[in-house]
Formats: C-alpha cells, structure tokens, sequence
C-alpha cells in the first residue's frame, strides 16, 4: 500500500515537470509543433497508462478484500443470531417445563352474613394474592408464610385461602387451601389442597449449596395478579440477612435482580435446569412506587428442604417442637 501511494506520487511529479510553461516552449511548439506535440502526447500516455494501471490494481484488491470481509461480518453476524435464538429457546422450555409447578393464591375474606362456605365467594373480598409451588403429589404447597398470614391468624373464621394451579394433563382448576404448617421464622408455610385424583406437577429441587453470583436465575410467579410471569436476571448476592414477618432473622438469603414484584412471594427461583433454589420472598422498593428496585431476595432452598418436612408432619419447624 505504501509503495502503490509513493508511486502515485511520482507520477504526479513527473507529469508536472514534463508540462511547465514557458515562453521558449511556446516558440518551438510554432515552429515545430509536430515533434513536440507527439513526444508531449507519448509521455503523456505512458504516465496516465501507468496511473491507470496502478489505480485498477488497486480498486481489484479492494473488490478482492470487501467481498471477504462481508462475507466474515455475515458469518459473524449469523452466529450471534444462533445464539440468541438457542437462549431464548433455553427460556422458553424453561418456563414451559416448570411454570405448571406454581400455583396461585388468592387470600379471601368471606362477608360477615356468609354461611362460612368455600363456594361462597360471589361477595368475598380478595385480601391479596401471591404465588407458591407444588412440593409433591399429594397436595402439599409451599409459599411465604406472609402470603397467608391473615388465615394464620384468623380468629373470627371468615379467612379463607383460594388455589389455582394446573395438573398433568394441563387443565386448571381450584381448590381451597388448608394451613399444614407454619415458620414464621422463616416465612414459610404449607398448605394443603385436595387433589381429587388429580396427577399434580411437583417442583425439581435444586440446592444452594453451589450457587455462585453472576449465574442466571428465573423468577415465576402472580405479580399484580397477572398469573404465570417470568422474570430472568442473576444471582446479585448471596449470604444476605433479612428480616422475618416476626422480626427475626433470615439467614443465608439470596440476593437478585430478577424482579419480585407484590405477588410473587413464595413462588420458586430457578436455575438454568429449572431446579428450585429459593422462595422469592422480598425486594427493596422506590419510595412510594411499590415497585422493585433491583434488589430482591429469595429464601434459600436448603432451609425449605430442612424445614418443610416438619412443617408436613407436625405442623411446626423442629425447633419449635420442644
């Protein structure tokens, strides 16, 4: 490249040097115009010729490198696509696979002048809705201990707790959820709903253990009542500290910024297999806004797993049974 622009430049030269004007020039040219004018136009030819072509030499390897280099930014451009598409296939059999796994709960109260029936709902107030999933066949669902905090602590029998989900074969359906057990502690509670023979759509369970920040994690849940929402993000923090509905402590939370919204406690956070890892359970929100601010915490998995088979068989976490 270098060479071919010096070249270029010594031609310009010396077509410069070869047609100065001078007043002897002139005379000869008047005198003997053929000569001069056949040796003038013969330089002439060969400097342009040459120009020529350096020039077409030049616009070939220029046509000889665009094509290729398309052709590399084309082939870049397709694998970055391909990559996009394999992700987004990854998210949409994710949520297929587990999104039937995770119920809805609605918290009702029943009117005063009500026959304390489930069915009679036509004039029930919904207290507030929130998520939870399906621990196994038999009925059992798992969610936020603040999520039904109102039955928990009904005193007058007007409460009552309201669960849609889906079954195996994708049809969906109600039920009225019965409190199994409690730990406020770590605001977890099971319920339990009748499955009528219904074949049910267990959560895979994970473990926090391993987890490490920077991995992706997916949030599903109700949040504003709008059933079946994912949210995807990253595991932000882990060990957090947060506080409990009874004030106490939860210990080894997981921090994200996938969005946990008002109704999407006690609904599971994935993993990119879909194993669950946590209970949604929290977020920091803009002052005024209720809205999430990126920071949102989840309830680890290995304190579901060692907590809800007591809260199964004797109504308590272990530690409250002595």
């Amino acid at each position: 490249m270098t060479m071919a622009l010096a070249s270029s430049k010594a031609f310009t030269s010396i077509f410069y040097t070869l047609t100065p004007f001078n007043p002897s020039n002139s005379v000869l040219a008047c005198s003997g115009s053929n000569h001069v004018n056949v040796v003038d136009r013969r330089r002439r030819i060969v400097i342009f010729g040459s120009s020529l072509a350096l020039a077409s030499s030049l616009i070939g390897s220029n046509q000889q490198r665009l094509p290729m280099e398309s052709a590399i930014a084309l082939e870049q451009l397709k694998e970055k696509e391909d990559e996009l598409e394999e992700e987004e296939e990854r998210n949409v059999n994710l949520f297929q696979k587990t999104s039937p796994s995770v119920v809805y709960i609605e918290a009702i109260e029943l009117p005063k002048t009500s026959s304390g029936d489930f069915t009679d709902e036509e004039n029930a107030n919904i207290e507030g809705t929130g998520s939870g999933f399906v621990w196994d066949k038999l009925g059992h669902i798992v969610t936020n201990y603040h999520v039904i905090a109102k039955l928990a602590t009904d005193q007058i029998g007007l409460q009552r707790c309201k669960v849609s989900l889906v079954d195996a074969t994708g049809t969906r359906f109600s039920k009225e959820g019965k409190i199994v057990g409690l730990d406020p502690d770590n605001d977890l509670a099971v319920l339990k709903i009748e499955t009528e023979g219904r074949e049910l759509n267990p959560v895979v369970l994970g473990t926090s253990n391993d987890l490490r920040v920077g991995q992706s994690c997916y949030a599903i849940g109700n949040p504003y009542g709008y059933e079946n929402t994912l949210t995807i993000g990253v595991v932000s923090g882990l060990g957090r500290e947060i506080p409990s509905p009874n004030g106490k402590s939860i210990s080894e939370s997981i921090q994200t910024d996938a969005d946990i919204n008002s109704g999407n406690s006690g609904g599971p956070l994935l993993d990119s297999y879909g194993h669950t890892i946590g209970v949604n359970t929290a977020t920091f929100t803009r002052k005024g806004s209720g809205m999430s601010s990126g920071v949102n915490f989840a309830i680890p998995i290995n304190t579901v797993v060692r907590t809800v088979p007591y809260l199964i068989v004797y109504g308590t976490a272990y530690r409250d049974r002595f």
